[in-house]
């Protein structure tokens, strides 16, 4: 976990209730089926640019949340010069999605952003009750950190339009988990009015 300079003395900032989680964006996207999700990816991409700079204006938290590739020495900047590469292939996801210097980050070595990490920390931290998750793969990492978040009582939504998998066919059975099974919110960023979801 990392936070802003401000924050190092272990005073907690403003609190807020509402935290942005960006799952997985950065990526090199150097794998099998790497190409069909930057495909999908992409637009969502866009989106959830445009949702960070929405939520940075209302004073809402951005979190990274993460892979470290299996790799146990990873860094997160490294991680970020590496993915911005002209040369790799999810580096037009980095460009769009790159943090800013006060933005958080947790790294994961699981599918969940909760599995073995400080996450639960830094949002207790943060003072946040609930998420907006958004990020890649809404079939996978997207769907276990919501699971988790859900079980650990946070309220939780995932704009559809924030999140994508290697295919339409299998985004829509993952959105459809998360609404039915899990009684999350997917309706789509343009819907999401942030000043109300900050105060209710």
């Amino acid at each position: 976990m990392t936070k802003p300079d401000s924050d190092m003395d272990g005073n907690a900032p403003d609190s807020c209730k509402l935290a942005l989680l960006l799952i997985d964006v950065i990526n090199d996207l150097e794998f099998s089926g790497g190409d069909a999700l930057l495909t999908q990816a992409l637009p969502a991409a866009e989106r959830i640019a445009d949702l960070k700079r929405r939520a940075r204006t209302a004073g809402i938290p951005a979190v990274y949340v993460n892979d470290n590739f299996g790799r146990w020495r990873s860094d997160f900047r490294q991680t970020v010069a590496h993915c911005r590469n002209p040369a790799v292939r999810g580096h037009p996801l980095a460009e769009r999605l790159e943090p800013a210097a006060d933005d958080y980050f947790v790294l994961k070595p699981k599918h969940s952003g909760f599995q073995s990490t400080v996450l639960d920390m830094l949002l207790e931290h943060l003072g946040a009750s609930r998420l907006i998750l958004t990020g890649f793969r809404s079939d996978s990492c997207v769907l276990f950190t919501a699971a988790d978040a859900h079980m650990r009582n946070w309220q939780v939504l995932v704009p559809a339009d924030c999140t994508a998998a290697r295919t339409t066919e299998e985004h829509r059975h993952a959105l459809a988990l998360l609404q039915h099974s899990l009684g999350i919110d997917i309706r789509p960023s343009t819907a999401l009015d942030l000043n109300a979801l900050l105060q209710d």
